[in-house]
């Protein structure tokens, strides 16, 4: 039996979430039907341990503790070769691996059956999603600069998107019929359209994964983003600690409480609809000459334009009043967070008097 490894590169906004964790969910399942979703051991999971590997690829922690991934690649490779059948590697990061990576990559795979997977999803709806993603991470910048650096700057998450780059390098080498791209369907699909999409990129029934995931990164309105994005601006990110902002803003916050209030969604600018437009259609015409495998509709990749101008509202200019309710509402949530803590300053003065008194 040949060995199959099927490289989901991202892009990001694009389900990866929902598909790694039920990949993960489901990795016994698949592997009675011979398909591995590789971890290090039972007691990590496949989704942590293919994002070391990808930092140990790329050389970077993302601010995790020095060396926390190293060795992690190799790791992977490891697995990857020991196994036959199929495999599935999936993390958004690698999509702008640059090329001395990517040869790397195939270098280290060398014998086995290369498929590379990319998953994409027009930028009406992937720049607003990319905005509150790095306020999620601990960015401060507004709306309106990040979308100029989109436009004009190609910051990190445009060159993640940039379908053409991303996949002109990585299927360099690769047969055309080994990439495959995956659209990701606008707004009203089916339940479970998505993932039946990778499924046929991956080879696989949608039917080895019956275990659905949870884990959908419901985005924050205009009001919410603001409170995070307000936030960052008062911490120091150069002291503060990663674990704790993660645990406390992203995860509490930004992730648990605040999705569940109503403000108007992060919209794309009516007016950069023309930019985006010209950025798809650039997209579409390459992968018409490309040769490689579409699952979805080339359309998908398209933005949709606002039925009213007047839905927009301007995640840099949110009423004052309407973030004071979200901001009410997150002081709360940490409110009760600090209230269900222990105070470590009684847990020691209850654990120093019981040493006293058994001395």
């Amino acid at each position: 039996m040949s060995r199959v490894v099927y490289l989901h590169i991202g892009a990001p906004k694009t389900g990866t979430t929902y598909l790694q964790h039920r990949l993960s969910r489901n990795a016994r399942a698949l592997a009675k039907h011979d398909v591995f979703i590789p971890t290090r051991s039972p007691l990590v999971s496949p989704e942590l341990f293919q994002f070391r590997a990808a930092l140990d690829l790329l050389g970077q922690d993302w601010g995790g503790q020095p060396g926390h991934a190293d060795g992690a690649w190799d790791q992977l490779v490891r697995r990857l070769r020991s196994k036959n059948g199929t495999s599935i590697v999936s993390h958004e990061i690698l999509a702008p691996a640059p090329p001395e990576v990517i040869a790397k990559v195939m270098r280290d795979l060398d014998g086995c059956d290369v498929h590379v997977v990319y998953s994409a999803r027009d930028l009406g709806r992937a720049l607003p999603a990319a905005w509150q993603e790095s306020i999620k991470q601990g960015r401060k910048w507004a709306y309106r600069r990040f979308l100029n650096r989109v436009e004009y700057g190609k910051p990190w998450f445009f060159r993640a998107f940039d379908l053409p780059t991303v996949l002109g390098n990585w299927s360099a080498g690769v047969a055309p019929e080994r990439v495959h791209l995956v659209t990701v369907p606008q707004r009203g699909a089916e339940p479970g359209e998505l993932f039946g999409r990778f499924c046929v990129a991956f080879g696989i029934d949608p039917d080895w994964a019956p275990l659905d995931s949870d884990r959908l990164n419901t985005s924050l309105g205009v009001a919410e983003t603001q409170v995070i994005r307000q936030l960052n601006r008062r911490m120091d990110r150069a002291t503060r600690r990663e674990a704790e902002y993660d645990e406390l803003i992203r995860e509490l916050l930004a992730q648990d409480r605040l999705v569940h209030r109503t403000s108007p969604p992060v919209l794309l600018p009516p007016g950069r609809f023309e930019w985006a437009t010209q950025q798809s259609d650039h997209w579409i015409e390459w992968v018409k000459g490309s040769g490689i495998q579409v699952v979805g509709d080339l359309d998908d990749l398209r933005p949709v334009p606002l039925a009213d101008a007047e839905e927009y509202v301007n995640p840099d200019k949110v009423p004052a009043r309407v973030v004071l309710g979200a901001a009410v509402d997150a002081l709360s949530a940490m409110t009760r967070e600090a209230a269900a803590r222990p105070d470590p300053r009684r847990t020691f003065g209850a654990r120093f008097r019981k040493f006293r008194e058994r001395s």
